[in-house]
């Protein structure tokens, strides 16, 4: 069984712009996830280290590197890229963010998760 759920409108999500935060209880207590665009496709990530289990962001929503080209843990500097999650640099080097399934339709966002 599939659950979709929106998280924010089209218009909030902008090209490599701040992230759109936001919990994630259906996978735990205090699982957060984020979502960015890139390259003109939304893309939607557990927030959470494939290094450490620690969030990406120090500030809420600030996932990209100064460059805006990666996303970066602000804890250990890896560097993700944002369209697959694979980590280009740092101490995770080939390990991947968890990806979600994104959708973008009627100039909203959404996630859909499985409900097992």
């Amino acid at each position: 069984m599939t659950h979709q759920r929106i998280i924010c409108k089209s218009e909030d999500l902008l090209e490599k712009g701040n992230g759109v935060r936001f919990d994630l209880p259906e996978l735990g207590e205090r699982m957060t996830a984020f979502a960015v665009r890139f390259n003109g496709v939304p893309h939607a990530y557990l927030n959470q280290c494939a290094h450490m289990p620690v969030e990406l962001d120090w500030n809420a929503g600030d996932f990209f590197t100064r460059e805006r080209n990666f996303l970066i843990c602000a804890t250990h500097g890896a560097n993700y890229e944002p369209h697959t999650g694979r980590c280009v640099m740092g101490p995770c080097q080939g390990k991947r963010l968890r990806p979600l399934v994104v959708n973008e339709l009627n100039g909203v966002i959404s996630i859909t998760l499985d409900k097992s």
